[in-house]
Parts: C-alpha cells; structure tokens; sequence
C-alpha cells in the first residue's frame, strides 16, 4: 500500500502590509477529499508575504502530525510562495528567509511538491485567514469549529484535488485577468494582490500599495500600456484610473517623451516662480534634438538649475543662446549601472500576489542661494544651505505630506541643503532622520560653483565629453554619471531591503532622484537629459518582491503652488 497523500490549501493576510494579519490551512485527503485538519492564527502585526509564509508551515506540520511519511501537494495563490519554494525564484527578504527554511526542514526532500491556484479555488484557506484577523481584531483566538467531511464544500474540493493534475502550465494559463488586478500590481507586472485571497475582510496589498504613493490618487500606470489599468481588486481602496500626478494638480512629464517646456529651460526652477514647468502639463513635448539643445541651454543639472536638462548634474547653469550646439548623445552601448544583474520579466502575466512594494517618495531638497544663479552644486563643493525661499519651500512639501500622512521613515542625504530639508518635514511628522551618503549629489570636481557658461568657456572640451558619454568625469577628478548610477543602484537596493512594504521619504538631489527614475524604467543614460526636476518636487518609485518597478510620480510641485 503505498504512501498516504495529502492536499494542503495554505493563505495568509495583512490588513495593512504590515498590519494585523493571520493565516488559515487546511489538510485535505487527496484521495477522498476529505478535510482534516483547520489551522488558523492571529499573528499580530506582519505583512502579507509573512502571513502567507506562516499558513504554509501551519498547514505542513499539521500534515505531518497526521502522517510524518506522506506525500503532500501544496496549493497556494501566493506565485511568491511558490516559486520560491520550488527554488525557481530566490528569497531576499529576511523576514521571509528563515519561514522558508523552517518549512522546508517539516518534510523530507522530494515528499512536498508546489502548486499555483487562482485565488478562487483558495477560499476555504481564504476563509481561515479572516476568520483568525477578525478573531484578533476582537481580542480573541480562533477557534476550530466542527469539520464537514460530508459537505458539498468537501465534495467539491476532492473533486479538485483529485481530478485537477499539478501542471505548471495549466496553472500558468489561469492567472487572473486585468479587472481583478489594481494599476500598481499591473505596472509592476505581478505586485500587490498580496493579500493572497484575504479578499475585502483584509483590504489586500494593492489597496495598501496604492495608498503608500504620494498622494492618495496615485494609481500607477501600466507600463507601456498609456493608461490606467481597467480596475482595482475587489475589497481594495485603490483608486484606478487616476494618474499619480492628478491628485497633486499637475501631470507629471513622461521621461523620454521629448523633454520639458520650451518656455522653461529643464531646471531652472521656473514653476516655483510661477512660469509653467514640466509636470504642469503647459508645455508641449519637445523632439529628442530640441530637447538636447534645451538641456545647454541653462537646463538644471542636477542641484540648482543645471546643465542638461535632467542630466542631474546638480548644477545650477546659466542659460545659454539657444543656438549653443546640441550635445551629442551618449552612446548606445555604455554600460548601465545594473547590466550585469538579470532584468525581472516584464509584463501583464506575472503573479499578482508579491504584496505591497517598497514606496521611496523621492524629494529634491528647497532652494540654496546657488539655485537662482543656476551654478553646479553637488558634494565637493561648499556644500550651501538653504535660503530663505528654499526654507519656504521644505515648509510647504513637510505640511503637504503631513496632509497626506503615508510616509513612514525619512532618509535624507549627508549634505546641508537635504538635511535642512528633511528635518522640516521630520519635525512635522514626529519622524527621525537617517542619514544615507549614498543618497549626496554627484561631485563636479572643478566645475563646482561655477554656471555652465563659465564651464563652456574653461573646459570645452572637457564639457563636451561628459554631454556625451555617462563614463565621462567633470574636470579635476569628478563622479561620472555612470559611477553616480552604480552607487544609487547599490543605495537602492540596500533601502528596498530595508523597507520592504513601507513608504519611505528620501530627501535628496536631482541627479540621484533622476537616476533612480532611469534605472527603474529601464531607460538609456541620455534619458537623464529628457527629465525636468525643480527645486522641492515629489517622484516615487514603487520597487516590487519580483525586482520589477512602477514610476508613479515626477517632478509634483503642486504643493508650491497653494
């Protein structure tokens, strides 16, 4: 007689991600369809992935106390869960490391097999899942009732599990269409349904993902697609069909779409003083060669105003004549700061179910005396610290997010001007600061203090290499763009670690927050010359489990406006 066989059906839900969460599992004899065993828990405040993760070992040691020899099917909605205890997709998280090892260690190798499931042919686990968080909600324990091995419920499940072979592929086809999908998860191509089939009762991580942008009209846009997915999951808040920059009063400029207003050099701070900036949607696109003669003509480096329009040089250039030569474009082929790591899928047919994204809110700091004379300002400079209107300024976005209240942790760059910045908004939100100097503005060597005009006349040469090659140093010993991009590269993936699931405010400059915009769409390093950031504006990036992301805000400065 050989080994006896076992279904487990294991989820788990965040009310928040983080937030109060439970699991439910359940046994089921895969030969008769049977249910044997319940297991649900309140475990306090966790996120979905954990949740989903604590389901799983529930409903393995309660099989194995039925029977430490049998072979056991797993079937889960979570792909996260799956996939990785499948080995096919790495675990990073630390949370998450040591629950997958624990689970792992119940059976022997080769006894437990992985499946994918809708979340519709998950609901009694659903169903155990906010049994446990409204038990925990109340003050109480949840408590087993009276199984029905004889119930039509039961029937329908052993029909399942017997009849429905564990094909990837079939799997694979099921996935769940558009509608049930929230714009966040499809632009990441697989996040935020996490709360894994924990359905209204949990509020589900898309409804969280979407609430930990910005402003609370963030809806991320699917990539590639030119709009808004067709609508949320159901039982989330997530607003759909509404651009992150609608709530802010302002239609952030897709990088790459030409470059900013004609009548605003990129960076030179114009919105704050009232003339339109990109972002307000005034200005009409411009062609990829008008937009590279913008960019000498004073567009804003990168701190205040600057070289090439979004190059993030931090500088603060002067405008030049509009018939300055347009820079030649960097080349194709210059490394990019994460070639060398393996690109995630792209796409609608991800999982939808990797939980709530790591949300870094991006904001450039206020105004130094340097930015209205548009002069380079990055990090070996004098390091200035804010004037009178860049104070107004970090007044004005700290009680903007105040009004928002979705930032959970502030980090802020070593250098004055985002320092001074950060404890504004800190002292408004009763939050710390944490100093990342990964986050400091690139280094001009030479060039620090001086407007691009005066760097045209002194080192022509030197300027034009660096408008056309990331690799490129400033005069005198500088940080190119391609070594600014290997460190926010490296700075972005320590804070996605650290705050996985959470919104964090990180107070920087304008080549750092342009990188991090590039290198989450994927974009060539000339792009950098295609992106307008002022003085105090917003941008978020939402970084997903699956290492894919969703740029959900650019250069906002409704909040200056008010």
């Amino acid at each position: 007689m050989g080994a006896r066989q076992f279904v487990v059906e294991a989820d788990g839900g965040s009310r928040g991600n983080p937030g109060p969460a439970g699991y439910g599992s359940v046994v089921v004899d895969a030969a008769t369809g049977e249910t044997l065993v319940e297991r649900a828990e309140y475990i306090g405040v966790a996120t979905n992935n954990v949740a989903e993760y604590r389901g799983l070992l529930a409903g393995l040691r309660a099989a194995r106390e039925l029977d430490p020899d049998a072979v056991v099917r797993v079937r889960m909605d979570s792909k996260l869960v799956v996939e990785q205890m499948s080995g096919r997709w790495k675990i990073k998280h630390p949370d998450m490391k040591p629950l997958a090892a624990e689970a792992a260690r119940v059976f022997p190798p080769g006894q437990v097999t992985y499946e994918w499931i809708p979340r519709e042919q998950n609901k009694h686990a659903d169903r155990l899942a906010n049994e446990a968080m409204d038990a925990g909600k109340r003050g109480e324990r949840w408590e087993a009732g009276p199984l029905r091995p004889g119930s039509a419920w039961a029937d329908l499940r052993a029909a399942r599990a017997v009849a429905t072979p564990a094909r990837p592929e079939v799997a694979a086809s099921a996935e769940p269409e558009v509608a049930d999908l929230d714009t966040a998860e499809v632009a990441s191509t697989g996040a935020g349904a996490g709360a894994s089939g924990t359905g209204s009762a949990s509020g589900s991580a898309g409804a969280s993902a979407a609430a930990d942008a910005v402003s609370p009209a963030a809806a991320a846009t699917p990539a590639g697609t030119g709009g808004p997915a067709a609508s949320a999951p159901a039982g989330t808040d997530a607003p759909v069909g509404v651009s992150a920059a609608a709530d802010a009063g302002s239609s952030a400029t897709p990088a790459g779409t030409g470059g900013p207003a004609a009548s605003a050099p990129a960076g030179t701070d114009a919105s704050v003083g009232g003339s339109p900036s990109a972002g307000t949607g005034a200005a009409a696109p411009t062609t990829p060669a008008t937009a590279a003669t913008s960019a000498l003509a004073g567009t804003d480096a990168s701190v205040e105003g600057s070289p090439p329009a979004g190059t993030g040089a931090t500088a603060e250039a002067t405008t030049t004549p509009a018939t300055a030569a347009a820079p030649t474009t960097p080349g194709a082929g210059a490394p990019s700061a994460a070639s060398s790591t393996p690109q995630p899928s792209v796409g609608w047919g991800s999982a939808p179910d990797l939980g709530a994204p790591a949300t870094l809110v991006l904001l450039r700091h206020g105004e130094t005396p340097l930015t209205p004379q548009k002069r380079f300002s990055g990090s070996g400079g004098s390091d200035p610290s804010l004037s009178a209107v860049g104070r107004e300024q970090a007044e004005r976005v700290a009680a903007a997010l105040a009004r928002r209240g979705t930032i959970q942790h502030i980090v802020a760059s070593p250098l004055a001007r985002t320092r001074e910045t950060a404890d504004a908004v800190a002292a408004r939100l009763g939050l710390e600061v944490t100093v990342e100097d990964g986050l400091r503005e690139t280094d001009f060597g030479a060039w620090e203090g001086l407007t691009f005009g005066e760097v045209r006349e002194r080192h022509p040469e030197d300027l034009t290499r660096w408008l056309a090659d990331p690799e490129a140093e400033p005069t005198g010993g500088g940080e190119s763009f391609a070594a600014t991009a290997t460190r926010i590269a490296a700075t972005r993936d320590k804070l996605v670690a650290a705050y996985a699931g959470r919104t964090v405010l990180l107070v920087t400059h304008v080549t750092p927050i342009k990188t991090f915009v590039r290198l989450a769409l994927g974009a060539p390093p000339e792009s950098l010359f295609r992106m307008e950031l002022s003085a105090a504006s917003l941008s978020a990036v939402a970084y997903y489990a699956d290492g894919n992301a969703s740029v959900r805000l650019l250069n906002d400065t409704s909040h200056l406006r008010t």
